[in-house]
């Protein structure tokens, strides 16, 4: 098998990178600014740690089970499959179809913003579901196209990024770059809550960083994977955290944190105006909808994917009736209806709290089940539980304070699936009791 392993370290690093550095951090400058007030490059920062911290436990089981990746398998070989397992694992479902949702309206905020619309009620959304709709038709019929545009795609942005942020902090000059990253106390604006709106902020962070969990299913690819994987998805957290410090840094250099967090849905475009105009403006726009439509492409194909894992676990049904591909139509359908009822601010609250309950679950079941087999080291995912719960916690409280409507839906969207999968597992039971009875019978 070592043979046919032909993914290096640096191919694993650039497809990882490619797929993190994605339209997530277009939409959530302003929403972290709005919690971290000046100190936005550190929450940035602060999230790789914390996503450092949780990607040790995925990347121990992808390294030691190479041919049998992904967080539904992980949450199975932990938990056994039945309600906690097909819970926590819809609940990273459901945060991946939020995802899509942020990236459709980000795509439809972006490309507004030059005719002075991109707040519009009804064009973004509208404009966001004819993304989605676009991407799974080219999943349905172009699976290639989706394959083969990933590499191009990642180059573009991470390239386009850089350069823009380097831009920017050129432009900005260095006097302006060393009071991004050392605000003086009481600068805020009164838009962010000291440390504890840090922590706060840190939690949409992570948001930035949540594409790691794609390079774990390269283990069957890349050479040397026990060795090679955990330190792909390191080097991968680094180098995003390298990008997004030097965007931050040049968006909070050009404007301050209340113009950032008045600009929430598109401030890298809105801080791109004043430090290198119309042409900066142009580029972002750009890249946003280059990583808007390309993340979108390859998230259907992902989740979808997820979806089909999940059935065939016996976790989630399809629908009773013969249609191709079933699993990125339900995918894409429900992207649609999150873009269409929630905001970009209420999608990213809801998929971090999801995200990361997901991951609290991941963790523990890794420190209590399965260290001793993977050969990890427990003391790690303790760490990252309790970052998970202190970033969590202040985030919750925080959002409670000032947008209670939007923890109540998260919860609600929690206990739905709760719901939902004991259902499943209960009917499950009571199928398998059956057949058990009937063949005793016989």
């Amino acid at each position: 098998m070592s043979d046919e392993r032909q993914l290096s370290l640096v191919g694993s690093v650039s497809l990882g990178t490619g797929v993190m550095v994605g339209a997530g951090i277009f939409a959530l400058v302003g929403q972290v600014a709005e919690l971290a007030g000046p100190r936005v490059p550190e929450a940035f920062l602060l999230g790789a740690v914390v996503t450092a911290f949780a990607a040790y436990a995925y990347a121990r089981y992808s390294a030691a089970n190479p041919t049998s990746g992904g967080i539904a398998m992980l949450l199975k070989a932990a938990y056994g499959p039945g309600f906690v397992a097909g819970s926590f694992s819809l609940f990273m479902y459901v945060s991946m179809v939020i995802a899509q949702s942020l990236l459709a309206r980000t795509f439809g905020t972006y490309l507004l913003q030059p005719w002075g619309l991109q707040d519009s009620a009804v064009l973004v959304p509208a404009l966001g579901v004819s993304l989605i709709a676009v991407a799974a038709v080219i999943n349905v019929k172009g699976i290639g196209f989706v394959e083969g545009s990933a590499a191009t795609s990642a180059a573009i942005k991470v390239v386009g990024l850089a350069v823009l942020a380097v831009a920017g902090l050129a432009a900005a000059g260095w006097s302006s770059v060393a009071t991004a990253l050392l605000p003086a106390a009481g600068t805020d604006d009164g838009t962010g809550a000291g440390w504890f709106g840090l922590a706060a902020a840190t939690t949409l962070c992570v948001l930035a960083y949540k594409g790691f969990t794609t390079i774990t299913n390269q283990g069957d690819d890349l050479r040397d994977a026990e060795r090679q994987l955990p330190r792909s998805i390191l080097w991968s957290i680094v180098a995003c955290a390298v990008v997004y410090l030097l965007l931050t840094v040049a968006v909070t250099a050009a404007l301050t944190p209340a113009e950032i967090a008045d600009a929430r849905d598109y401030a890298i475009a809105a801080a791109a105006e004043p430090l290198l105009g119309v042409w900066g403006v142009r580029l972002t726009i750009g890249l946003a909808v280059v990583a808007t439509f390309s993340g979108l492409l390859a998230s259907i194909y992902a989740v979808s994917r997820l979806y089909s894992m999940l059935h065939s676990m016996g976790q989630v049904p399809l629908l009773p009736v013969s249609v191709h591909r079933q699993p990125v139509l339900l995918t894409a359908g429900l992207a649609m209806l999150t873009t269409v009822f929630f905001d970009l601010t209420q999608m990213a609250s809801m998929g971090a709290i999801l995200y990361l309950t997901m991951d609290v679950a991941v963790q523990w079941g890794v420190l209590r089940r399965l260290a001793a087999d993977i050969g990890a080291k427990r003391w790690i995912p303790a760490v990252a539980i309790v970052l998970d719960v202190v970033v969590l916690a202040a985030f919750v409280v925080l959002k409670l304070q000032r947008e209670p409507a939007t923890i109540v839906a998260g919860v609600g969207v929690a206990v739905v699936v709760l719901a939902s999968q004991a259902l499943v597992v209960r009917r499950r039971r009571a199928h398998e009791d059956e057949g058990g009875a009937a063949g005793h019978g016989a």
